[in-house]
């Protein structure tokens, strides 16, 4: 594991897009693994920048990302398809087609869970997967629990994930309780898991990734057993390690 400190979340959202505009330079066909949330935001902004100086060329790669809230209309403000496609996707050249993220408003969302893997498996590996880190210690919506879970699953969100989201929500019976994610295999087994984590209430869970043991109570730490994998963190979030 490779840990980048920097002062300031510029400087993290500057490392972190040079490191995915290098992954999508040597290999323009690059399957790219994203994430949502306030922290990629300044990665995501920066890539859109070099992009429109001509610096970068996203229309051969595929995305697929992390997960998505259950019971929430693609369309919807809040739902993840919106957020990549404000934030990214309708502000560079890429082909939509090879954009993908679960359908959390999926009838069968056992069998949406096996359609998403059939997906992530017809990629071979993940070149590169960009990843946040929740207060508790999870990527994706892969929250702490009694085991790993590989696959594709539901997930009963805790506590502290809901009291998170709140601030995107107008009222706290709004935030969904549940949600569609990536399973850890597909993470850890990627080409590079490059993970990012800004601000003071991010530290204990990056010293808990870092310095403990690995283990399903902190989801995070199973990056641990990927020697490519990146994490970048501003000061206030790497003050602990």
């Amino acid at each position: 594991m490779r840990i980048i400190k920097t002062k300031t979340y510029e400087e993290l959202s500057l490392a972190a897009a040079n490191i995915i505009r290098s992954v999508i330079i040597l290999n323009p066909f690059a399957v790219v693994g994203l994430a949502t949330g306030s922290t990629p935001i300044g990665t995501y902004k920066k890539l859109i920048e070099w992009y429109n100086k001509k610096e970068i060329d996203f229309k051969n790669i595929s995305t697929i990302n992390l997960d998505e809230y259950v019971g929430i209309n693609y369309d919807d403000k809040r739902s993840y398809h919106h957020f990549m496609e404000e934030n990214l996707f309708d502000k560079i050249n890429i082909n939509k087609e090879n954009t993908f993220i679960p359908n959390g408003m999926a009838n069968d969302l056992k069998n949406e869970c096996e359609k998403y893997d059939n997906i992530i498996n017809s990629k071979v590996r993940i070149d590169l997967q960009l990843l946040g880190i929740g207060e508790n210690g999870h990527i994706g919506f892969n929250e702490p629990s009694d085991e790993f879970i590989y696959d594709t699953h539901i997930v009963d969100l805790t506590l502290d994930t809901i009291n998170a989201n709140k601030r995107f929500f107008d009222d706290e019976s709004e935030v969904p309780k549940r949600a569609i994610t990536m399973g850890i295999g597909p993470i850890v087994n990627s080409n590079i898991p490059l993970l990012l984590a800004s601000g003071k209430n991010k530290s204990d869970a990056i010293e808990m990734m870092v310095k403990g043991q690995i283990s399903s109570k902190c989801p995070a730490s199973i990056l641990g057993l990927n020697k490519n994998t990146i994490v970048i963190v501003d000061e206030e979030a790497g003050s602990k390690i």
